[in-house]
């Protein structure tokens, strides 16, 4: 079963997502005196909850003549930092057009034993031809999420840090027989930092 804003207000005030938006935030502001900027939405929704990107690291996969990148023995020079941009529009990174990066949520998730993960991407940046991955988060993972992220256009293209980059859809299972605490899963715990490819 998809869960609800309700449900999902609930987790939060035991720790499930830290920080938390109680409702869908579309802008901020930007001093003391009433202005304020339009953001990607982020928070609470209807049946999900619009996770941050953070602005403490993104990278970039980089072409090097005769690699291959290989999952099983990755290679951390196959991916360059790049910079956090700001201007009136707020902070970001560029994903150069046809290119791949990582980045990672703002947000802590501490995930329910019987509640698997969703993320999908906002549609804001689909239309621009930026696609996030979709990615599973399983029973009782926690830490900070990779996001990965896939420029399809031929445009250079924003991505925005502080705002909304994916959704997250709870879904209720029947109690399972091993989480991925239990199973001591290779991603838990992951640092507000890029985790990479791990076997």
């Amino acid at each position: 079963m998809l869960k609800n804003d309700r449900w999902i207000g609930e987790q939060a005030q035991q720790g499930m997502i830290e920080p938390f938006e109680p409702s869908l935030i579309r802008s901020v502001s930007v001093d003391g005196n009433g202005l304020t900027r339009k953001v990607l939405s982020y928070g609470r929704s209807s049946y999900g909850y619009d996770i941050r990107l953070s602005p403490e690291e993104f990278l970039v996969f980089r072409h090097i003549p005769g690699t291959v990148v290989n999952p099983k023995r990755f290679n951390s020079k196959n991916l360059e930092s790049v910079p956090l941009h700001t201007d009136e529009d707020g902070d970001y990174f560029i994903i150069p057009a046809h290119s791949y990066g990582l980045g990672v949520a703002l947000e802590h998730l501490n995930i329910p034993s019987n509640i698997t993960v969703i993320c999908i991407g906002k549609s804001s940046y689909a239309r621009v031809g930026l696609i996030a991955n979709l990615t599973p988060v399983e029973a009782s993972w926690r830490g900070h999420l990779t996001l990965e992220f896939s420029n399809s256009s031929s445009a250079d293209c924003r991505i925005y840090a502080n705002e909304g980059v994916v959704q997250l859809l709870f879904l209720e299972g029947e109690a399972c027989e091993t989480t991925y605490a239990d199973r001591f899963g290779k991603y838990q715990d992951q640092p507000q930092k890029v985790t990479l490819a791990k076997v």
